[in-house]
């Protein structure tokens, strides 16, 4: 089987959140919350023998890669076909739904890769890159939800204007807006490659030739809003930080500034002893600290691993280690960053 994607920030993955303690000597377990083609799970499952792993990815096509992928594992491996804040948000009944068992058990790891995956734009055929002549879909969860040509043939002006601006901080996000409602009254918009030249041309001449394509934007905006991505991941977040084992290991990688901001400011909460605010007389939010963070700074990709694999030049780790539970206060200070 051809595998299409590279995981990002391997080698930094296995450094931060190797399995510690008796983790690390008996049965550890670890959450992959994206599993994708199961890049980052077969170096985990390789390095450390006696670690388990469930895999969670809501696209069941590219999870059938995975499994053949990581079949050579027997039952150190299985899989958990659904969106990952589903998941964790009644972990203990899809834990033993997944692996027969009769008690659940808390996770020593948990990794969340927030990029597409590279089979997505190459090989899925639902219109993620605008290189191809695709349907205009875009939907990890092709059977459920709205299309991204939905959005693009329904949607208001204004709103789309708002939404490409939003989530991938589009400057030319109105001209492109009016340009995909005007192109939609004479012909329903279908196709990636549709969608590709219509931004083409509604975008002055010299903004065409920058470091990026001008549809790139875009593309990200209607993929993150198709998908909920943002919306989605405060509560996965936080969810899974409370299924983790005291002194387990949480880490993500996010490759844009808004999801990045969330994790930032997440993690940040965690570590303070109190968020409680200021003017609040006394405090509700217990005082101490819920995690120690273990990347003061995100960690970046080297230079090496951006001349080999482009994708992961955006690519950002950040890395903490729980202390204990965290409140319903720390999801809510980030919730509306999503909104």
């Amino acid at each position: 089987m051809e595998i299409v994607h590279t995981p990002v920030l391997l080698n930094e993955c296995l450094e931060y959140l190797s399995p510690v303690g008796e983790a690390f000597e008996n049965d550890g377990l670890m959450i992959d919350s994206t599993l994708g083609e199961g890049g980052h799970s077969n170096a985990f499952l390789s390095k450390f023998p006696n670690l388990k792993i469930i895999g969670l990815d809501r696209d069941k096509t590219i999870q059938a890669r995975a499994r053949e992928r990581l079949s050579v594992y027997g039952d150190r491996m299985n899989f958990f076909n659904g969106w990952f804040n589903d998941f964790y948000a009644d972990y203990d009944a899809n834990y033993k739904f997944v692996t027969g068992a009769e008690e659940s058990r808390r996770p020593d790891v948990i990794l969340f890769d927030l990029g597409i995956s590279v089979y997505h734009y190459e090989k899925s055929g639902r219109g993620f890159s605008f290189r191809y002549d695709e349907p205009l879909d875009m939907r990890l969860n092709f059977e459920e939800g709205e299309s991204a040509a939905d959005i693009c043939n329904t949607m208001r002006e204004e709103e789309l204007a708002n939404l490409i601006y939003l989530y991938s901080d589009e400057k030319m996000s109105r001209r492109i807006a009016r340009a995909i409602c005007e192109a939609r009254k004479s012909q329903k918009l279908e196709s990636s490659k549709q969608l590709a030249e219509i931004i083409w041309n509604a975008v002055p001449g010299n903004y065409r030739h920058g470091q990026i394509h001008p549809a790139t934007r875009t593309f990200q905006a209607l993929r993150i809003a198709v998908n909920s991505e943002l919306r989605r991941l405060p509560a996965a977040l936080h969810s899974a930080f409370n299924d983790l084992k005291v002194g387990g290991k949480l880490g993500v990688i996010t490759f844009h500034s808004l999801e990045d901001r969330i994790v930032k400011n997440y993690f940040r909460n965690l570590g303070k002893q109190c968020i409680c605010p200021p003017e609040q007389a006394q405090c509700s939010c217990g005082g101490r600290s819920c995690a120690e963070i273990l990347t003061r700074k995100p960690v970046d990709p080297t230079a090496e691993e951006v001349k080999t694999n482009s994708p992961s030049r955006s690519a950002k780790l950040r890395v903490v280690r729980k202390l204990r539970d965290a409140t319903e206060m720390h999801k809510l200070q980030i919730e509306e960053e999503a909104m």
